[in-house]
């Protein structure tokens, strides 16, 4: 039987000292740390990611700013946004919730946003700058997961890890986490996909498997070697309920440490961008 990380401890944790960080910033400096999210249309999945937002911002004693825009906004219009929010010195972190309207053209979007407000880590040029082991900020769920690495101690270096999943959300960077040459990276990889053949091949040598695919419970007990430590990143509504890519119940009784969904990675994730946010907020008063 797996031992199961409990992801809400450890965002407790970290925002507890988080917390104490940004009290400490606001003292010296006369300054609230303040991220700002455009919400454009009314997908309910992000308004409620901004909710939880809302809240994480509240927990870390960080000022939220909501900028709602009606489903037949211009990207024009979205773009002098963004311009303004550059300019703002009060704004420490500026972040576009996706998905836009179809009129808005996401990468534009994306490219807007200053580098060094860019808080969510999508903007091309700190994409690259995470390639090239030089980053100024990690993206939100890849460092959520490279912390909880870091907390519960888990052998990357020496160990086969696979990622199943390549998107620029998740699978990608935190890739480019991993292969770093630091503690808790220098990883072997192995990166799968949706046209990789033969899935369960790979994920049976896997020493450390990340899943990052959206596709619910894709990952069964027969595709995993005994002891494996498990990341499950992912998140799918299946009749009302919410689980991972991961058959958690049948996978559990074979892995060594795994996260569940919820529960998991989903906490330490908004976190992760609150510690983004003071960086950003360090990096503007300097």
């Amino acid at each position: 039987m797996a031992i199961i990380i409990d992801g809400r401890r450890i965002a407790k944790e970290i925002n507890e000292s988080l917390k104490i960080k940004v009290e400490s910033f606001i003292n010296q400096h006369k300054i609230t740390p303040k991220l700002a999210v455009i919400v454009a249309g009314e997908d309910p999945a992000s308004l409620f990611y901004v909710k939880m937002i809302t809240k994480s911002c509240e927990r870390a004693s960080i000022d939220f700013e909501k900028h709602s825009l009606p489903s037949e906004t211009s990207e024009k219009e979205v773009l002098k946004l963004i311009n303004g929010l550059n300019k703002n010195k009060k704004v420490s972190g500026i972040i576009v919730q996706v998905p836009l309207p179809p009129q808005i053209n996401q990468e534009r979007i994306q490219e807007a946003v200053d580098p060094s407000k860019d808080v969510d880590c999508f903007n091309p040029i700190n994409m690259g700058r995470l390639a090239l082991s030089k980053p100024l900020f990690l993206p939100c769920t890849p460092y959520a997961v490279f912390e909880l690495i870091k907390r519960e101690n888990i052998t990357i270096e020496g160990k086969h890890t696979v990622i199943v999943g390549r998107s620029n959300i998740v699978g990608r960077p935190m890739a480019l986490i991993l292969l770093q040459k630091k503690q808790f990276a220098n990883a072997t990889l192995t990166i799968c996909h949706s046209r990789t053949k033969d899935l369960s091949y790979f994920t049976r040598q896997a020493d450390n498997l990340i899943a990052a695919v959206g596709k619910p419970e894709i990952i069964k007990e027969d595709m995993v070697k005994d002891g494996v430590v498990i990341i499950d990143v992912g998140t799918n509504e299946v009749e009302g309920k919410l689980v991972g890519d991961v058959a958690f119940r049948e996978v559990v009784n074979k892995a060594s440490l795994i996260t569940p969904v919820p529960g998991g990675v989903g906490p330490i994730t908004n976190v992760m961008l609150m510690q983004n946010t003071l960086k950003a907020a360090k990096k503007l008063v300097n």
